[in-house]
């Protein structure tokens, strides 16, 4: 697909993938949009991309997509493309008690924001010749990561969310891409450099992720796996029970008890 010239949305847009996207789409000539939830970071990402748009917004709000909406087709009618990027991490014991409301956080974030994010574009994205939905989900889709629970389900969530909206989708404009993430030097990781058995040298840089994922979306991909994600999915399917228990070792003294 051509990668110019475009108005493209994305959440999350202020640290990570996010900023990376917004960084190198902008350099190509595309209008560009970001949502977070912070109203600070948003205007200091502004303040290093001058060009940027930014709208405060919150994906795991059904009220705040609305009012998104809204506001992006009111000021932003070509809008084309979609990045839902926005994403949250927790290291989570489920041995210890929890509110209930507050453990399904990642999923109100991470697939239920997209599902959303979808629902409430859709018919906007149909009237244009040349649509993306681009989801970013990851490469614990293929494997559970046994201290983060919840993000794990919400991936492996979202990334079947995916698979049947490209599905449903192929007869329209749209095409749908999957952007699977490798373990990235994020602030999305960063709780995790303490835990024994995590490896930082694995993980690869946001910057070379979205090159790829730029490369891949010039090459009309439906699915892109930068660095490890690629290894990861064979692996899934050739040793799936030593892949879960090599991820069953980090943060096992401090997370698992009885």
């Amino acid at each position: 697909m051509d990668l110019h010239n475009n108005t493209i949305l994305i959440t999350g847009g202020t640290s990570g993938f996010g900023l990376e996207f917004a960084s190198r789409l902008l350099a190509l000539g595309n209008t560009v949009i970001i949502t977070g939830r912070n109203a600070q970071k948003l205007q200091e990402t502004q303040q290093q991309l001058p060009a940027v748009h930014i709208i405060q917004s919150d994906v795991s709000k059904a009220e705040d997509i609305v009012a998104l909406y809204d506001q992006v087709i009111r000021q932003f009618p070509a809008l084309n493309i979609i990045i839902n990027n926005a994403g949250e991490m927790r290291k989570l014991s489920l041995n210890q008690p929890h509110e209930l409301l507050d453990i399904t956080r990642e999923v109100e974030i991470n697939l239920m924001g997209p599902i959303r994010m979808v629902q409430q574009f859709l018919p906007h994205l149909k009237t244009k010749p040349k649509a993306v939905i681009l989801n970013v989900t990851s490469g614990i889709a293929f494997m559970p990561f046994p201290i983060s629970p919840i993000y794990s389900a919400s991936k492996s969530g979202l990334r079947a969310y995916t698979q049947a909206l490209r599905v449903q989708l192929m007869k329209t404009s749209i095409k749908v891409i999957e952007l699977v993430a490798p373990g990235s030097s994020t602030p999305l990781n960063d709780k995790f450099i303490e835990e024994d058995g995590f490896n930082a040298k694995a993980l690869m840089a946001p910057e070379k992720i979205v090159d790829a994922a730029i490369q891949g979306m010039k090459n009309d991909k439906d699915e892109i796996y930068p660095g490890l994600a690629g290894l990861m999915r064979v692996m899934s399917r050739v040793a799936p029970k030593l892949m879960l228990s090599q991820a069953g070792k980090m943060g096992a003294s401090t997370m698992y008890g009885t």
